[in-house]
């Protein structure tokens, strides 16, 4: 079933190529949550994921069983639409449309991972109960920063999530991480990183002032993607051509205490 619309519309092959390998592009270099967080298929037909705490079990009843702390939680669709008009499509066409349509929805994917979807009363990295918090020293000056991930790197192995690590910044924050760590002629972010045992991620997705550091492995969180970053078809009007790039994808957190938020 042709559910993108693709079929007979009134789109090259070679367009569809060069639309499909743009969005890739700019996917690739545009999103942040998907360096660090595992990403399971769930098929594109899709449209319930579970999602399941670490501490699921089951409550045998007088004639049934029961699991607990599993739900089961439609994958929302994101999107952002783009026009190409018809004159365009005639020689060299330009995509910075397209370019800004993927660009818009990498950011929509980071955000809802981050915040959550309330409308839809999701839970993101830095909303869902249950995470641990340290208090944020001022990362502008001595070994502040350095000495706050430390604490939260103690945190997780204390509670058992230990695995990879990834530390995620705003990019007021990562900029104050950009100095020389006095006594030692290398760069705070540096030190960072090498405790961390990863790089830095910076996010524009993120509010100011805000830092979080993850265990990302599968059994703490993944990524529940059904419908992978596309694009479809969806009319023409004034012989100007609408699409859509879109995903299905289900922030998926198994063990809220494998995030610490500095605060």
């Amino acid at each position: 079933m042709d559910y993108l619309g693709r079929e007979g519309a009134p789109i090259s092959a070679d367009l569809w190529r060069n639309i499909d390998n743009t969005v890739v592009d700019v996917a690739k270099k545009s999103l942040k949550v998907r360096r660090f967080l595992p990403l399971v298929s769930v098929g594109t037909e899709a449209q319930y994921a579970k999602i399941e705490r670490f501490d699921k079990g089951e409550e045998i009843e007088e004639w049934f069983v029961k699991t607990t702390n599993r739900q089961l939680v439609e994958i929302p669709q994101i999107y952002s639409d783009f026009w190409l008009n018809w004159r365009d499509l005639n020689g060299a066409i330009d995509l910075s449309p397209c370019m800004r349509a993927a660009t818009v929805l990498s950011k929509h994917e980071d955000e809802m991972i981050f915040y959550g979807i309330p409308a839809l009363k999701l839970e993101g990295l830095l909303t869902v109960k249950g995470s641990q918090q340290v208090k944020r020293g001022n990362w502008g000056e001595g070994e502040n920063a350095f000495a706050d991930v430390a604490t939260g790197i103690a945190m997780l192995e204390k509670a058992g999530r230990s695995g990879r690590y990834a530390l995620v910044v705003s990019p007021d924050l990562y900029m104050q991480l950009q100095r020389i760590q006095a006594g030692t002629g290398v760069l705070e972010s540096k030190r960072i990183q090498k405790l961390v045992g990863s790089d830095i991620i910076k996010s524009t997705a993120l509010k100011d002032k805000t830092a979080f550091l993850v265990c990302a492995e599968s059994y703490c969180m993944d990524l529940a993607v059904g419908q992978d970053i596309t694009t479809a078809y969806l009319e023409c009007v004034d012989l100007n051509h609408h699409f859509r790039v879109m995903e299905t994808a289900l922030l998926r957190i198994k063990c809220p205490d494998a995030i610490v938020l500095f605060t």
